[in-house]
C-alpha cells in the first residue's frame, strides 16, 4: 500500500510540475480589435516575420521586421526581451503561427499572434505605413 501511496504521489508531483512549466509561456490568436487595444499598451514588442520586401511595401506602425525565412532569425529573436509581450504577424498568419511556435520553445513568456495577418490588418483599414509609389 505505501508503494502506491508513493507512486501516486510521484506522479502527481510530475504532472503538476510539467503543467506549470507550460503555463509560463503561452500564444494567444488575437483578433485585429484585441490587437489594437494591446498596440496601446507601452511594453509590447511588434514583429512583422514577413520578408523585408514585404515589409517595406506596407507595415503596421512602429513593427520591427524580423524575416522569419532568414538564415539569422533564430540570432535575431535573441536580440528580443523574452519578458515582454510580444506581437507576431505576416501576411495570412502561416509563418506568424510558426515563429509564435518558435517564440515559445525558446522561452519567451507572452505571445500574440495576429489572427489573419496583415492581410486582414489591411482590410480593416487601421494604422498602416505603406510606401509610396510614385507616377
Amino acid at each position: 500500500m505505501k508503494q502506491l501511496t508513493l507512486t501516486l504521489s510521484l506522479l502527481l508531483v510530475l504532472f503538476l510540475s510539467s503543467c506549470s512549466d507550460q503555463s509560463n509561456s503561452e500564444i494567444t490568436v488575437v483578433s485585429t480589435e484585441e490587437m489594437e487595444t494591446l498596440l496601446k499598451l507601452d511594453d509590447v514588442q511588434l514583429i512583422d516575420v514577413r520578408t523585408e520586401k514585404e515589409h517595406q511595401k506596407g507595415h503596421l506602425a512602429l513593427s520591427q521586421n524580423i524575416d522569419f525565412n532568414s538564415p539569422t532569425f533564430d540570432e535575431d529573436i535573441k536580440k528580443l526581451n523574452k519578458l515582454k509581450p510580444v506581437i507576431l504577424y505576416c501576411q495570412r498568419g502561416g509563418r506568424s503561427a510558426k515563429c509564435a511556435k518558435k517564440l515559445k520553445d525558446a522561452g519567451f513568456v507572452k505571445i500574440y499572434d495576429l489572427k489573419g495577418g496583415f492581410s486582414k490588418w489591411q482590410h480593416h483599414k487601421l494604422d498602416l505605413k505603406l510606401k509610396k509609389t510614385t507616377s
